[in-house]
């Protein structure tokens, strides 16, 4: 218990310094290390020995994030800029290259390398990261230095760190009924409505604070819109939290990493997450 608070206590020490710089290249920086670094867990949890396809993931997954908005490089780089230089190459054309790539890897390596081992990387090293790129997209959704990016990146981030708490809290203080004993079997249902309930609470926190010292705030449609929303979003990470779990269950381990210590790898603590981000994407293009 000792070590989790420690370590939750350099995380949050991180995440002020990544709000600090937020509209700085440090904030994707940090971005981008987390992205290579999950790639990287994924890629070895699910046991793939070629040395190319770990190197050559890890550095893709590194990459995109920095794709994510012409302004993400501001001020050292300008939008012109670096807009032109992330658009030369459509997106489209760079993933289906690197999928290439893999499947050519896999063509002159197939004694060792199997199909699995390509759709691992494809996972870890494309999905994953254009996942890790929403912070990037969600910060400059309205424009540059808007400080509704700034909004729903925590919005995001409540839904899936406020319900993983609150389940685990609530589970321990009401959870009976198994949630998913199959895949993990300590989430209780009790433990889920808990958690939704405190997400539910600290976005309503987050939006009376946000309101108050923004210098544009949200509207009454807006602020009632991510209300309704944030249950099935959090709803949502609940299920990030699971199918990581189930891939864990599948590679027969028990974290994805040890970099946080007491708290596993960058996937263990970004799984929720992960499937938060987008879905805040969805809500906000309809309201910004």
């Amino acid at each position: 218990m000792k070590q989790r608070v420690i370590t939750a206590a350099v995380l949050l020490a991180l995440l002020a310094v990544v709000v600090w710089q937020i509209y700085t290249p440090v904030f994707i920086i940090v971005i981008s290390i987390f992205s290579a670094i999950a790639a990287n867990e994924i890629m070895k949890c699910a046991k793939i020995s070629n040395k190319f396809i770990l190197v050559f993931g890890t550095a893709i997954a590194a990459i995109i994030p920095f794709t994510s908005s012409a302004s993400i490089l501001e001020p050292i780089v300008s939008s012109g800029t670096w807009f032109k230089i992330i658009s030369f190459v459509p997106k489209s054309v760079f993933i289906i290259a690197i999928i290439l790539i893999y499947f050519l890897v896999m063509l002159k390596d197939y004694a060792h390398t199997k199909f699995e081992d390509v759709a691992m990387a494809i996972v870890a090293s494309v999905i994953v990261p254009c996942d890790f790129a929403m912070f990037g997209i969600l910060r400059d959704i309205d424009s540059y230095s808007n400080q509704l990016g700034v909004y729903l990146i925590f919005y995001a981030l409540i839904c899936a760190l406020a319900t993983d708490t609150g389940a685990q809290l609530g589970g321990m203080a009401f959870g009976k009924t198994k949630m998913s004993p199959n895949i993990s079997p300590k989430k209780t249902v009790e433990g889920a409505v808990c958690g939704i309930i405190f997400s539910i609470i600290l976005n309503a926190v987050a939006i009376v604070l946000y309101n108050r010292f923004a210098i544009i705030g949200l509207t009454r449609v807006q602020a009632s819109a991510f209300m309704i929303a944030a249950p099935f979003i959090s709803f949502m990470g609940m299920m990030g939290d699971l199918t990581a779990s189930v891939l864990k269950r599948n590679f027969g381990v028990k974290d994805f990493g040890k970099i946080f210590p007491g708290h596993g790898g960058v996937m263990d603590r970004f799984d929720s997450s992960l499937f938060t981000l987008p879905l805040a994407y969805c809500v906000a293009i309809f309201l910004v």
